[in-house]
């Protein structure tokens, strides 16, 4: 029998992944409304320092979710994939902050997604 904690958890990996994909869909749209709002505005700033950083509490609040959602499973293959799509989505969000390689926006959405669905698949298989 799954306890209640576990779903928590399984819940709280998808709000946390599922915010990380909307916060990464979203920037470009911020980015150039406030490029549109800068000819109107004297005063130029980037991004919020909370907007630019919340993609690492996103990570952080998920690797929690996904630690304790893999002690409930009991596929091997499952805890395999949410650990490697987290890894994923961690060097993809670090290789942004740091500038490493060359790594095209949108591949961000995969991991996100992945660990979405997994959460979710996990929730469903215990209901």
């Amino acid at each position: 029998m799954i306890s209640i904690r576990s779903r928590v958890f399984d819940v709280l990996g998808a709000c946390a992944s599922g915010l990380c994909l909307i916060h990464c869909i979203a920037t470009p749209f911020l980015f150039v409304a406030q490029t549109g709002l800068h000819k109107y505005m004297s005063d130029h700033k980037a991004a919020p320092v909370w907007w630019v950083y919340i993609d690492i509490l996103a990570l952080v609040i998920s690797l929690i979710a996904i630690y304790f959602s893999a002690k409930s499973a009991t596929d091997i293959w499952f805890k395999v994939l949410l650990y490697a799509s987290w890894l994923l989505l961690a060097f993809i969000i670090l290789n942004e902050k740091l500038e490493l390689l060359k790594i095209a926006e949108f591949m961000i959405y995969f991991p996100s997604i992945a660990l979405v669905t997994l959460h979710l698949l996990n929730l469903k298989k215990h209901f």
